[in-house]
């Protein structure tokens, strides 16, 4: 396994990567791009165990549903650039056993790629997204057909690819990126039927990255964004040169929908768990500043918070609905319920501007208006600050202040923007999510119920 340390240390391979129109020589060195790489280097210390033969949990295998639910303490504790690693082997170990039958050359590939990767302990970014062009036209439509991801060159020895992959969080502090179509295809866009594996470093690759995180000089007032944020990857291939040992699928439209769909069952569940959390973390906030605001038993604030809380409980149960339900594929690996995992998804998505309005509402303004920490510490203004900002007598002002802080910069500034659009479009828009579920769910089942109770079975005919 690698340290934090040796995983800094492989950022300098001669990646091209831009930040804020800059040519970043150095991770590192640039403020914003080096803490984030220091975020990903705590984690692999988190996670480090000697010895050759140890392998990092986040690349193992579920093989059941007791796996996939020990699996996530360990998800939920990492940063996210671990957890697409994790989603990146899952996807293409689910893609695997999906064309293996009929291609069975990509899936000793994949298998061969994924123990590689599981060896090296290295960080995978997921790059699936296009720019698409004009969406109501087809990749082989388009007016530029590099708007989607294509081959430009077939050899004997690999492909060429040229195009771009929009959304790629920590594509610049990854090793590699998995490339996969992001839709299905049809006949006729073979060249867009591409799914492989290609190195961050590999000549051709180009990551122009933008950021969330704070620019402030004193940024203690965002104190979840100062030291939990990572860049958004716009990631170029521009005639970048793949292997064949690292190709998954070349041409077969038949199986491109394959992988995307195998990339939104993986980041829907990461993402479930996240928003899991997340509720539970929203409904603490609201309780505290309720608590601070000197409002906790105040009846609306109480149906309010009660209603968050029954929200988190139904996202939570939804989690452990997926993986209780699990299914276990040909290869043996374990796969969430697609039916709880998108309906889960879907309910914490939509529901997501609920928690924040109530969470808003019990706060009040200060959420935005609240003095500094460097206020608290002047001489003059401090003492009236901390006086005039306290309103429960057992509760701090300062506490107070902080409690706002940290609301606003999780729901109402940069990150809290970054999360509201995220949650609805990560793993696939919102419209994908219900396509799935009703695909999962036992409409025969429910119609049958239906008939039942309005007596109309063959059964009840002599009724």
């Amino acid at each position: 396994m690698m340290t934090g340390e040796q995983y800094l240390a492989s950022l300098d391979d001669g990646r091209a990567t831009y930040f804020e129109g800059r040519k970043i020589e150095n991770i590192l060195d640039d403020k914003i791009m080096g803490e984030a790489a220091r975020l990903i280097a705590a984690g692999y210390d988190k996670l480090y165990r000697p010895g050759p033969d140890a392998t990092s949990p986040l690349m193992s295998i579920p093989r059941s549903a007791e796996d996939l639910k020990a699996r996530l303490p360990v998800v939920s504790d990492a940063d996210i650039v671990a957890n697409t690693t994790n989603q990146s082997i899952m996807t293409l170990m689910t893609a695997a056993g999906r064309i293996g039958d009929e291609h069975p050359e990509y899936a000793r590939r994949i298998q061969a790629w994924i123990e590689d990767a599981q060896r090296r302990d290295i960080r995978i970014t997921e790059c699936i997204t296009d720019g698409k062009g004009d969406r109501s036209l087809s990749p082989g439509k388009q007016a530029d057909p590099d708007a989607y991801t294509r081959v430009v060159e077939r050899r004997p020895d690999g492909v060429v690819i040229r195009g771009a992959k929009l959304h790629i969080t920590g594509a610049s502090l990854g090793h590699e990126t998995m490339v996969i179509p992001t839709k299905a295809m049809k006949p006729g866009e073979e060249d867009y039927a591409i799914a492989c594996a290609v190195p961050v470093n590999a000549p051709g690759v180009k990551i122009v990255n933008t950021s969330y995180a704070p620019r402030h000089e004193d940024d203690r007032v965002f104190p979840v964004s100062r030291q939990n944020h990572m860049p958004e990857g716009f990631v170029i291939f521009d005639d970048v040169f793949v292997p064949e040992e690292r190709i998954f699928l070349n041409g077969e439209t038949k199986h491109a929908g394959q992988f995307a769909h195998s990339l939104g069952l993986w980041e829907r569940l990461g993402g479930l768990t996240f928003m899991a959390n997340e509720a539970d973390e929203l409904v603490g906030f609201a309780q505290l500043i309720a608590e601070a605001n000197g409002l906790a038993k105040v009846q609306h604030v109480r149906e309010k918070i009660s209603e968050m809380i029954i929200h988190a409980t139904l996202i939570r149960g939804a989690l452990e609905a997926a993986i209780a339900n699990c299914v276990i594929g040909d290869n043996g690996a374990a796969f969430p319920s697609e039916l709880y995992t998108n309906a889960g998804k879907y309910q914490a998505a939509t529901q997501y501007n609920m928690m924040c309005r109530h969470l808003h509402d019990i706060a009040g303004g200060s959420v935005l208006t609240a003095p500094s920490i460097a206020d608290l510490e002047n001489n003059e203004v401090g003492p009236l600050v901390r006086k005039y900002m306290t309103a429960n007598p057992e509760i701090d002002g300062e506490c107070r202040i902080k409690l706002f802080h940290a609301i606003r910069d999780l729901t109402a500034d940069a990150m809290g923007g970054w999360r509201y659009v995220t949650n609805i479009q990560a793993g696939g828009g919102l419209y994908a999510q219900r396509i799935v579920t009703r695909k999962h769910y036992d409409m025969e089942h429910a119609k049958k119920k239906a008939l039942h109770a309005a007596k109309m079975l063959p059964e009840h005919a002599a009724e």
